[in-house]
């Protein structure tokens, strides 16, 4: 997939939760907001299974792009842990918005702490994608998994791109200072991708599947967080329950 489309994805998936926020009202604003999070929660729940964690696990056998930097098997394990571990981390700061939480109160400070670790969460995810760009990196079902891992992201990217434009309008902050806060996070995935796209273990010192195996256990973690905390108290919502299977059933459909 070419370079400069995958980054304008990333870029407009952001504008486009941006957008649904100056568009919809409050009340339709969240109810979308909720299905789309499931939806993403689907899809990235079953991209990691269907694609990811064969492609880390694969590497052993020879599907991945270089066979020779897999990383030993028990170590898939702990860096995947690893990155279910950060991303709790990351949530104590940025306050849950990777999966939809958002605490809005008028006229409240800009939260910068949240925007750094949201940003550090985004740069870190789109570090694997570019190096699958980079290297063309395929599983065993022979589909690339840069297109599946990319949908992944763009999916996940518009509902938290709605939860941080409706924190950020609700601050003393301009509307137009709001989008500019908002187009400076669409980037951040972008500068991930141009860090991934440089990786190699001679000059990280690092293995690249081992930044893929951190941020699988991210996506675990929001992907299953999303699932569970989208219900209101815990009651059947067969909306929900669609969503759900809808970003699932796609993501084993077209990938």
């Amino acid at each position: 997939m070419n370079f400069y489309f995958v980054e304008l994805l990333l870029i407009a998936s952001v504008v486009l939760g941006g957008a649904v926020v100056s568009y919809l009202n409050a009340t339709n604003k969240n109810q979308y907001t909720k299905l789309a999070l499931a939806f993403s929660g689907g899809f990235l729940l079953a991209v990691i299974f269907q694609h990811l964690l064969p492609e880390l696990y694969g590497a052993h056998h020879g599907h991945a792009h270089d066979a020779h930097e897999a990383l030993p098997v028990f170590q898939v394990g702990v860096f995947i842990l690893l990155g279910f571990l950060v991303q709790l981390v990351l949530e104590y700061f940025s306050g849950g918005i990777e999966h939809g939480h958002v605490h809005v109160h008028k006229g409240q400070a800009m939260p910068w702490t949240l925007f750094i670790f949201l940003s550090v969460h985004s740069v870190i995810e789109g570090i694997p994608l570019g190096n699958m760009l980079q290297f063309g990196m395929e599983p065993s079902s022979q589909v690339p998994v840069n297109e599946s891992f990319l949908w992944g992201i763009i999916f996940h990217q518009v509902p938290v791109a709605i939860a941080l434009m409706t924190l950020l309008l609700a601050t003393k902050l301009k509307r137009s200072h709001a989008w500019l806060i908002l187009l400076a996070f669409g980037l951040m995935t972008p500068i991930g991708v141009l860090l991934g796209l440089g990786i190699t273990t001679d000059q990280l010192g690092m293995n690249v599947q081992l930044i893929l195996a951190v941020v699988v256990g991210m996506f675990l973690h929001i992907s299953t967080t999303i699932i569970f905390e989208t219900t209101e108290n815990h009651k059947f919502n067969l909306l929900k329950l669609l969503s759900i299977l809808l970003g699932s059933g796609l993501a084993l459909g077209l990938f």
